[in-house]
């Protein structure tokens, strides 16, 4: 049996998708959502429509305080941390517990779907060469999602006040202990603005920046592209490719202007998909 814990913040228009994914899995004690500094109805929708989950009313508009306070809540393990504007496929509670059970891993993932189907043509072709890289497909990365199991999560203490919350967790974990489950899905609308995809990809990056700087969980390398990223610049595939290099070099060079102002940073948040 698992708990699931749901941080939201301001997420009336998209918290029922996630939560009607949820309330049927086998293999699931309970449910927790944090409402962390709503101003919009997103408490109300839970605790009328949801009444058997458990429904946090936070005055503090933080997502790490939100998660502090939603694990006092926990009943079983493994615990899954989900963000309010994905959905879980059909069985994937199970499926992710037991892929973890019989991989013996500590830390694990739902295979990211990305919904493109509403984002403009640079995006999609973004998004094309994004998945195609290993470390996605296998490492837990950006699924909005991550699964900790019990003795994983005595590898920290509470979360710290980082932007990163999903990198602080996964740089606690060496590669053979975490991985994605391939039985399993979490559906992830995307941007559907370029706008926005670089909003949320420059943030990531910041919240990698922030996590080095402070030395935060395992000194690991960073992830190689090396070996994937030529071969897709001269294939049939080399279009999306092109677009992935620069867009990642637009990433990182907004993500570096950021970083010299990190203590006035305003969280930036992807509304379209929400939409």
């Amino acid at each position: 049996m698992a708990t699931v814990i749901v941080p939201a913040h301001n997420e009336a228009n998209v918290i029922q998708r996630c939560l009607d994914s949820l309330v049927n899995q086998s293999d699931l004690e309970r449910i927790v959502v944090a409402c962390n500094g709503c101003t919009d109805n997103t408490v109300q929708i839970v605790r009328q429509n949801y009444p058997q989950v458990v429904c946090l009313d936070l005055s503090i508009p933080s997502k790490v305080n939100a998660l502090n306070e939603a694990e006092k809540h926990i009943a079983s393990w493994p615990v899954f941390y989900i963000d309010a504007d994905v959905a879980l496929s059909d069985g994937a509670i199970g499926q992710v517990s037991k892929g973890m059970r019989d991989k013996q891993l500590l830390l694990a993932a739902p295979q990211p779907k990305i919904d493109v189907s509403r984002s403009p043509w640079i995006v999609r072709q973004f998004y094309a060469t994004w998945l195609r890289l290993p470390y996605i497909r296998e490492g837990v990365i950006a699924t909005c999602s991550f699964v900790i199991s019990e003795e994983g999560r005595k590898r920290f203490g509470k979360f710290p006040d980082v932007i990163a919350d999903d990198g602080f967790v996964r740089s606690h974990f060496y590669a053979h202990e975490l991985g994605n489950i391939d039985e399993a899905s979490v559906f992830v609308s995307a941007p559907r603005t370029l706008k926005s995809l670089v909003k949320i990809k420059s943030r990531a990056r910041l919240g990698n920046m922030e996590l080095k700087a402070r030395k935060l969980g395992f000194d690991k390398p960073e992830p190689q592209y090396a070996s994937i990223l030529p071969s897709l610049l001269f294939s049939r595939h080399c279009i999306s490719a092109s677009i992935y290099i620069f867009l990642v070099f637009l990433f990182r060079l907004r993500a570096r202007k950021q970083f010299q102002n990190l203590d006035s940073y305003q969280w930036e948040v992807d509304h379209t998909s929400r939409q």
